[in-house]
């Protein structure tokens, strides 16, 4: 357990100097992250008797934050296009590739770099009011308030599921979630959302809080569910062990993938994104 809240304890703060810090750290920051997550997910695969490309997705997972940092949606469409270019003609190529092979490989980096992306759309809504105290911050409070829900979700429906659940969520998929935790995990992704409501220069009214917070609540879960049935149709308790206590980056974000594509759908809904 000490090694698991140390090594939380350098997560949190890491994230948090790398979004706060500006715009293109947070790019890097993502980038770095999509990489890594990409990798851990086709060597999850590759025990699964499937041959992903490696090299391309991973480079693709990671190049997906920064291509919109710089270009935009246009970045994101391009790289997509390059990429799935690439992939046709190692296909062709390689004679032991397969289509589910390349399928595999194109998800990967969807899964991980595109939809990781969406916290770029956060940190960049500029607030309502240009004049603010350092105007370029608040965009990375608001992905730090999204991320920290989903982390406080994450514990509350690990404690109190771990000591009240009763009634399994989905005993095929993760035996250890319950009906119990995922209320929990619900209440407190509440809870940190409301710290919206502190953030200067953005007006989001009291219902799109309180909905943000359930509907990431529920997609956080989801998140989860879906790393979990990876894991197990793989034969993989953790994604890998670079995290001492944690398992993998994967383990750490699964939830957050989801999240944050939910809270960028939900904050330009609300009128927060242009």
């Amino acid at each position: 357990m000490t090694k698991r809240v140390v090594t939380g304890l350098l997560i949190a703060l890491t994230t948090i100097v790398f979004i706060l810090a500006h715009p293109l750290v947070t790019a890097l920051f993502l980038a770095a992250l999509s990489g890594i997550c990409a990798w851990e997910f086709y060597a999850m695969l590759r025990s699964d008797a499937k041959l992903p490309n490696e090299i391309i997705g991973t480079a693709a997972a990671a190049l997906y934050p920064l291509s919109y940092y710089f270009l935009g949606f246009s970045g994101i469409l391009s790289l997509t296009t390059l990429f799935a270019l690439a992939l046709l003609i190692w296909y062709v190529f390689y004679t032991s590739a397969r289509i589910t092979d390349v399928a595999v490989t194109l998800f990967g980096a969807l899964y991980t770099g595109l939809m990781l992306t969406s916290l770029i759309l956060i940190r960049q809504i500029p607030p309502a009011d240009p004049d603010l105290f350092l105007p370029e911050i608040w965009g990375g409070v608001l992905v730090l308030i999204v991320v920290f829900s989903t982390f406080a979700n994450d514990a509350a429906a690990y404690f109190v599921g771990s000591k009240f659940g009763k009634h399994k969520m989905a005993p095929r998929i993760s035996p250890a979630k319950s009906w119990e935790g995922f209320l929990a995990g619900l209440v407190a992704s509440v809870a940190v959302w409301c710290l919206v409501l502190l953030v200067p220069g953005f007006t989001l009214g009291w219902g799109w809080v309180i909905f943000g917070g359930i509907l990431c609540g529920w997609i956080g879960i989801l998140g989860d569910l879906v790393e979990s049935r990876i894991k197990r149709s793989t034969g993989h308790k953790d994604s890998s062990n670079l995290l001492p206590g944690h398992g993998g980056f994967l383990d750490r974000v699964d939830s957050l993938i989801l999240v944050g594509a939910a809270a960028s759908i939900l904050l330009r809904f609300a009128g927060a994104i242009g």
